[in-house]
């Protein structure tokens, strides 16, 4: 006869969430996320989240047993492509609402 293997403790979301936390400030500090040099978070949900600054990701997931693993990975062509495509369009909307401003003679006194 055999002995029944003991199921797995799965973890939920809320404790996930307090472990990804705890480690994030373990690896950046408690002011990771200040406003003028902190990460930005790209992606985040109760099992993983991904902070981003300049060139650099940072991966924290969590599994289903509670362990917390981080990767760092360089920013992809897809993000960089992104970024590209965003400043091209906020320079295309500011030069169209400058055109149809002087155009309407907002700049005219």
């Amino acid at each position: 006869m055999t002995t029944p293997t003991p199921t797995p403790q799965v973890i939920p979301a809320k404790e996930a969430r307090q472990r990804i936390q705890a480690a994030i400030i373990e690896r950046l500090g408690e002011q990771w996320d200040s406003p003028t040099d902190g990460w930005l978070v790209v992606h985040d949900t109760a099992y993983l989240v991904r902070l981003n600054r300049g060139d650099v990701n940072l991966d924290f997931q969590c599994d289903l047993l509670g362990e917390v693993g981080v990767t760092e990975l360089e920013v992809n062509p897809l993000q960089t492509s992104g970024r590209f495509i965003a400043i091209a369009v906020l320079a295309a909307s500011l030069f169209l609402a400058f055109v149809i401003a002087q155009i309407a003679g907002v700049f005219n006194a």
